[in-house]
């Protein structure tokens, strides 16, 4: 046998034989609670292996068609890649079939077929299943279910069933697959605990691929864990994968830390949300607009929350109109880019439209320009197609700069995937790598115009020293070296300087620089402080801070602790004597060989520490 990661979704009105079909193909039994078996009805989800002559084995989900159970109809209907569509041809198209259609259209289904089941109960009434067969062709005329084959059948006399197996073999043939590559996403539908084993959760794979001892968490909760074992079908396999339905059994997740609506998904991947937009569409048959701020209910993967409409651009949307919108929750989910939704009144619960999340992570908009950002970004990422490429370029040229973890909650997928992405954007040049970061090619040039004018504005200050010292920018080596890269700017050992400067022989200004190290010469050991300095230079205050300044930028001065002045060359000096005085030295060993006191040694060697030259144990210094 080979498992084909498809999932076929029943739907269609309460007792229009979809479980009995699912039971006649498949020979199981998808009613697994008494009160099912009791009432004849499905009220939960059912799920079955159905397994073709030709070795392949797709899943189906028997989805419950009352009325009262449409929020488990969608947690079905959201993971499914084609829709088997359910009418019985003794009651023909009925309530819940066509909002079951309506609903697996909103959710973007694309690829199906249609049973007409009971023909055995009308098999007597002679005419009538042409009647029922041409009310079907009407009813879809206009959905993605036109065209499409249309089977007669009875479960009870098995007719035409292998008709309807050679039609679901078409079927899976025009599906394309989903791809397996990507973040793991398994949203909860069921979650129990095997004495033994511990608790275990079932659900449909929307993205990505897991194996035994992954790391998992499971969202919104937060809670941490590793996939201990998976089934496909009640098979141990080795991985599971996108458009399959997979039973984890999790280690490190106690069954009262997870329930249906959670998110089984990769770890550092997916975060929780409160705010998410879309682009909505209100069913035609709905008798009134959906207005501007009006609490609804949602429907997305397996959960199901309150939360507020915000339109964008009207104060209402009329019935079979579509409109970019936010969804401002009342609790927090996990959803996906691409991910469709169902969107129901508040009072009374009927099912008014649907669509698809652009962008999971927003927020509520404060004024004019803000709305008009979210907008412009909604238009710009539903163009994309949900190409992770496309959007990665688009976040990253709104924002200017993503981390990379970020920037992998952006795109919601794996970080080699993210890697390759970036790699064909940077070689696109579409964005630029720094320092772990992405940067828009317009945000990284303004930091590099900044980088330049900051380095023309120290040549004004500065016009006879060589170039800016890199000790003084608090930049970004990377940056700086795609200045230089670019020829915008020249690095000389550890100056930086544009092209076109060259200092000034400004004599004066040595003169001064050569006066100030005299006097601080002069004082040695007694350190001087910068008034005392400034006192003894008899220098105007102006070129006295200049001076200074420039000296500090070039590390030929430092300003150490209690306000001391030590230049470059008392500190090579130092470093020599401390040398000398062996591995370990005491302050006092420093200070006799000095013939200074504690008073300036002290500072010294505190300046000393904050270097790295030397590091203080107890009574003594280890010289480094």
């Amino acid at each position: 046998m080979r498992e084909i990661s498809l999932v076929i979704g029943t739907a269609g009105h309460i007792d229009h034989g979809k479980t009995a079909l699912i039971n006649a193909l498949t020979g199981i039994n998808c009613d697994r609670l008494i009160e099912e078996k009791k009432r004849g009805i499905t009220i939960e989800l059912g799920f079955a292996p159905l397994k073709l002559d030709d070795g392949r084995v797709v899943s189906v989900i028997d989805v419950p068609g009352h009325e009262k159970f449409i929020r488990q109809m969608v947690a079905g209907a959201s993971g499914i890649d084609a829709a088997l569509l359910v009418i019985a041809a003794d009651e023909s198209i009925m309530p819940q079939t066509r909002e079951h259609l309506a609903i697996m259209e909103l959710l973007g289904v694309h690829e199906g077929l249609i049973a007409v089941t009971k023909i055995d109960r009308i098999k007597d009434e002679e005419g009538m299943l042409d009647l029922v067969l041409d009310d079907v062709k009407d009813f879809v005329r206009g959905t993605f279910l036109e065209g499409k084959a249309i089977v007669p059948v009875s479960s009870i006399t098995g007719e035409n069933l292998d008709s309807l197996r050679n039609e679901i073999k078409n079927l899976i043939d025009r599906v394309k697959p989903r791809p397996r590559s990507g973040a793991f996403f398994l949203p909860v539908d069921r979650a129990f605990v095997i004495s033994g084993f511990g608790t275990v959760v079932t659900g449909t794979a929307y993205h990505g691929t897991a194996h035994p001892g992954d790391k998992i968490e499971v969202l919104p909760s937060g809670r941490e864990g590793r996939i201990r074992t998976l089934q496909v079908h009640g098979q141990s396999v080795d991985d599971a994968f996108a458009g399959q339905r997979v039973a984890a059994n999790l280690a490190g997740i106690d069954i009262d830390e997870i329930s249906r609506g959670d998110v089984v998904c990769q770890k550092g991947i997916f975060k929780p949300t409160k705010c998410f937009e879309s682009v909505i569409k209100l069913m035609s048959e709905v008798k009134e607009p959906l207005k501007h701020w009006q609490r609804i209910h949602i429907c997305t993967g397996t959960s199901e929350v309150l939360a507020r409409v915000s339109l964008l651009r009207a104060k209402q949307i009329e019935p079979g109109e579509s409109q970019p919108a936010q969804f401002v929750l009342e609790e927090p989910i996990v959803c996906t880019s691409g991910q469709r939704f169902i969107i129901r009144f508040y009072s009374p619960l009927i099912t008014i439209g649907g669509g698809e999340i652009i962008y999971p992570y927003s927020y509520k908009p404060r004024g004019a320009a803000s709305r008009a950002k979210i907008l412009e970004r909604i238009e710009n990422l539903h163009a994309s197609n949900n190409n992770n490429e496309s959007i990665l370029a688009y976040l990253i040229s709104e924002s200017g700069s993503v981390d990379k973890s970020e920037a992998l909650r952006m795109i919601q997928d794996t970080p080699a995937n993210l890697e390759l992405i970036a790699k064909n954007l940077i070689t696109a040049n579409k964005i630029v790598e720094l320092d772990n970061n992405y940067l828009s090619i317009k945000y990284c040039d303004e930091l590099i115009n900044s980088l330049v004018d900051s380095v023309r504005d120290y040549h004004k200050k500065f016009a006879s020293e060589s170039g800016i010292p890199l000790e003084s920018l608090k930049l970004s080596r990377e940056l700086i070296n795609l200045a230089v890269s670019k020829k915008l700017l020249v690095q000389e050992g550890n100056k930086l300087r544009t092209p076109e400067f060259v200092p000034e022989n400004d004599e004066v200004f040595a003169q001064n620089k050569e006066l100030i190290i005299k006097i601080c010469m002069a004082h040695k050991w007694q350190l001087i402080t910068l008034d005392e300095l400034k006192h003894e230079s008899n220098l105007p205050d102006k070129i006295f801070a200049k001076v200074i300044q420039a000296m500090k930028n070039s590390n030929e001065l430092a300003l150490i602790p209690e306000g001391y002045i030590l230049i470059s060359r008392l500190e090579d000096e130092m470093r020599n004597i401390l040398k000398s005085l062996g591995s370990q030295v005491t302050l006092a060993q420093v200070r006799d060989s000095t013939g200074s006191t504690r008073k300036f040694i002290l500072p010294i060697l505190e300046y000393f520490d904050s270097k790295g030259f030397t590091r203080r144990a107890g009574d003594y210094r280890v010289v480094l």
